[in-house]
């Protein structure tokens, strides 16, 4: 009687009926259920993201106890059992069980050891990197309740000055919002609109003054120190509000200066966006100071031994310098940029260039005001192309490159949004 084959199909007997699981949600083969995500939150996330591998055995599988749904179970038959030779080392019979219990195929593991060392390294690699990740999304997710309450705690803690920081920050968004808006309808905006916005600006930032009178919030805009050591979120609560409120108070020098330029055309249009320029690059310079005597009089403190206090404040100031610097440098160049009078992205054409470019423009497409010859040649009307030119550095035909990279344009009326701190 012939032996056996050493590779025979692993047979099971038919699967016991039994109830049908609901099926979870699956992406990347990970089951996602609302159990799994109370328990383990941010082992459950990263598993559904795909930044962890999900474990195939499930953790929990004992021995002798059957595969579960798409697992795989693994059975070793020696010899004897599979009826061959003691000469014939025993082989792996891997047994794949779909969802539905049966074994579709079997394949003995690949005796190389070689080839058995690499796999067995590298999943041996990987498991330990899943174990580490494991860990720490399991000590995430135990401080992650005990993080909240202090969250919590110390917003009630500070419960005005976040009301007043998100108030600002609200404010400061939609005035942005609007003085862009007023700038854009240029000969189209209203006087009566833009004393009514100034007005709104300058109640705002001198009812702000005055509820908080007491609180520090004047002497650091005149460069003065407060009288004393502010703790740190008092400090930070101090340089948000002036960050703010001097923004806001720009923003009325630019109503001020969009109701001038009210009905503005070529040159006028251009020096208007120019002059908006130079008052967001003077705030720019005078937000960066105004942070320095708050946090001169933090550093200079005397509790921590005068050679600390004295190295922490020098270094401080050295680092703000450089930030001052460039500052200074961007303003002076807007200025510069003032004095010019010429078209800085090319020349006013005469009227043979504008017959042979022809007589309407390409950007309004109505006949050309005030052309401008480009440096690549095109021809525009002076009002269509400060505008574009207020935004992009290219040509609106050609794309090539004319204006220079010199300063950002603020012509536009935006003011910037980011907060000054240090």
């Amino acid at each position: 009687m012939d032996a056996l084959p050493p590779l025979q199909r692993a047979t099971s007997p038919p699967p016991q009926p039994r109830p049908q699981p609901p099926v979870p949600s699956r992406r990347y083969g990970v089951h996602f259920s609302a159990s799994s995500f109370i328990q383990a939150p941010l082992t459950t996330l990263l598993e559904y993201s795909g930044i962890l591998r999900p474990d195939p055995g499930g953790g929990t599988q004992q021995d002798g106890a059957g595969a579960g749904p798409g697992e795989v179970s693994i059975r070793i038959v020696a010899p004897g059992e599979a009826g061959t030779s003691s000469e014939r080392p025993e082989e792996v019979i891997v047994e794949e069980e779909e969802e539905d219990g049966h074994a579709t195929r079997t394949r003995p593991e690949d005796p190389s050891p070689a080839a058995g060392g690499g796999e067995g390294g590298r999943e041996s690699s990987s498991s330990y990197q899943r174990y580490d990740i494991q860990q720490v999304a399991r000590w995430v997710e135990q401080i992650l309740p005990f993080s909240l309450l202090l969250l919590v705690v110390f917003i009630r803690q500070h419960l005005q000055g976040f009301f007043v920081t998100i108030w600002i920050a609200a404010v400061m968004f939609k005035s942005n919002d609007i003085l862009r808006k007023q700038t854009a309808l240029k000969r189209e905006r209203k006087i009566p609109v833009l004393v009514g916005i100034t007005i709104l600006f300058v109640v705002h930032v001198s009812g702000f003054y005055w509820c908080y009178k007491n609180g520090d919030l004047i002497r650091p805009l005149m460069m003065l120190p407060p009288k004393e050591i502010p703790p740190f979120w008092h400090a930070i609560f101090i340089i948000l509000v002036n960050d703010t409120m001097v923004r806001q108070t720009a923003m009325v020098v630019k109503c001020l200066l969009l109701m001038y330029y009210k009905n503005s055309r070529g040159r006028s249009y251009r020096r208007q966006g120019q002059m908006l320029t130079i008052v967001e690059y003077f705030l720019l310079l005078y937000r960066a100071l105004l942070p320095t005597p708050v946090w001169y009089r933090f550093f200079l403190n005397k509790e921590y031994g005068s050679l600390f206090s004295s190295l922490t404040t020098g270094l401080y100031l050295t680092f703000k310098l450089t930030s001052v610097v460039e500052k200074v440098q961007s303003f002076l160049t807007a200025l510069r940029a003032l004095s010019h009078k010429d078209f800085h992205c090319g020349s006013y054409a005469t009227s043979e260039q504008v017959a042979v470019a022809g007589d309407l423009c390409a950007i309004c497409q109505e006949k050309m005001h005030v052309p401008i010859l480009l440096r690549c040649k095109h021809v525009f009307c002076e009002d269509c192309v400060s505008e574009w030119f207020e935004r992009e550095r290219t040509c609106p035909l050609c794309r090539a490159l004319v204006k220079p990279a010199d300063l950002r344009s603020f012509g536009d009326g935006s003011t910037s949004l980011f907060f000054q701190l240090f």
